[in-house]
């Protein structure tokens, strides 16, 4: 899927993209830090059907529902397809040791047979993080291996420093 992204000097960034049902589906990311949404008419598409207006902290949350959530649950269709492989996602609790600390420090492939494959912050998402990836409290690691490993990896951030 194409999304054209379109500066708007003073106001933010527009986003365009079309579902495969031919729907137009604007988003624009102002500067404040709101967001509009709009559905526009396929007959015409200068006409929008529907305008949503989200402010900073509700586009958060729409964020935070399609970003970890979604990417956990494309590890749990491949953890279905590859026996003894299996998906979670970790929370940087308050309290952390690893708080403030690079991704490395945790070890967690060595200590558990697990993989941190994307780290989930606010509304941004860091793909394949490398150990020098700092980890924040609130941070959603989206993490893979057996059943065993990631209940270790879970003790292992959770426990407090």
């Amino acid at each position: 899927m194409d999304v054209v992204e379109t500066l708007l000097p003073g106001v933010g960034i527009r986003y365009d993209l079309t579902t495969r049902s031919g729907t137009l589906i604007a988003i624009v990311m102002k500067r404040e830090g709101t967001v509009e949404l709009a559905v526009y008419d396929s007959d015409d598409p200068d006409r929008a059907t529907s305008v949503l207006q989200l402010d900073a902290e509700e586009a958060d949350a729409v964020a935070d529902v399609l970003g970890a959530p979604r990417m956990a649950h494309r590890f749990a269709d491949l953890s279905r397809e590859v026996p003894g492989l299996s998906s979670a996602r970790v929370t940087i609790r308050p309290g952390s040791p690893y708080d403030g600390k690079p991704l490395g420090e945790t070890r967690a492939r060595t200590m558990t047979g697990c993989s941190i494959v994307a780290v989930v912050r606010g509304s941004d998402v860091v793909p394949g993080p490398g150990p020098e990836e700092v980890l924040h409290q609130g941070d959603v690691l989206v993490v893979v291996g057996s059943e065993a490993g990631l209940e270790k990896l879970g003790a292992l951030l959770s426990v407090e420093g």
